[in-house]
C-alpha cells in the first residue's frame, strides 16, 4: 500500500513539474507576453531592471509604462498608445520600452505618488524625468486616450533632450 502512495505521489509530482516546465517554454517563446497589449511589434524589455542595463548600454532613453491589465484606464489608453503612428514608430526606433503591471521598487518612478497609467522617461544617465509631464495637476505622468499627440510631443522631447544633455 505504501508503494502504491509513493508511486502515485512520484507520478503527480513528474507530471506538474513536466506541466510547469511546458507553460514556461511557452511563455519565453511567446513574443507577446511581454507587450502586454501594448504593441507586439515593439521590443520590449524584460523587466524595469533589464531596460536600465539595455538604456546604458544603448544610449537610448527608457520609456516605463506603469498599468494594471484590469484597470480600464490603462486599457483604454493602450488601445489608444497601439492605434497612434508617430508614437509607435518612436517606441520601436527611439526608445528602450518597458511595461509593468507591478511596482519597480524605484522610489524616483512614483514622483508624485502610485497610480495607474502613468508614463515617465529615464536618460541613460539614470536620470528619471520628472520634467516630462503630461497635462493633469493631480497625477502629472498620467495620458488619457485625448493626450496621445502630447505623448507623442513628449517622446519627442525625451529624445531630443538625450542629444542635448548628454
Amino acid at each position: 500500500m505504501k508503494f502504491r502512495w509513493l508511486l502515485l505521489t512520484l507520478i503527480f509530482g513528474v507530471c506538474v513539474t513536466a506541466a510547469k516546465e511546458e507553460k514556461e517554454e511557452i511563455y519565453e517563446e511567446d513574443p507577446d507576453h511581454l507587450s502586454r497589449g501594448w504593441g507586439s511589434e515593439i521590443r520590449w524589455s524584460s523587466g524595469y531592471e533589464p531596460a536600465l542595463i539595455e538604456m546604458a548600454a544603448n544610449k537610448k532613453p527608457l520609456m516605463v509604462i506603469h498599468h494594471k491589465d484590469d484597470c480600464p484606464y490603462s486599457q483604454a489608453l493602450k488601445k489608444a498608445f497601439v492605434e497612434e503612428e508617430s508614437i509607435m514608430k518612436m517606441a520601436q526606433k527611439d526608445f528602450i520600452m518597458v511595461n509593468v503591471v507591478e511596482e519597480t521598487g524605484d522610489p524616483n518612478m512614483a514622483p508624485d505618488g502610485y497610480y495607474v497609467p502613468r508614463i515617465l522617461f529615464v536618460d541613460p544617465s539614470l536620470t528619471v524625468r520628472a520634467d516630462i509631464k503630461g497635462q493633469y495637476s493631480n497625477h502629472h505622468y498620467t495620458y488619457e486616450p485625448k493626450d496621445m499627440e502630447l505623448l507623442a510631443q513628449n517622446m519627442e522631447k525625451a529624445k531630443n533632450l538625450l542629444h542635448d544633455e548628454l
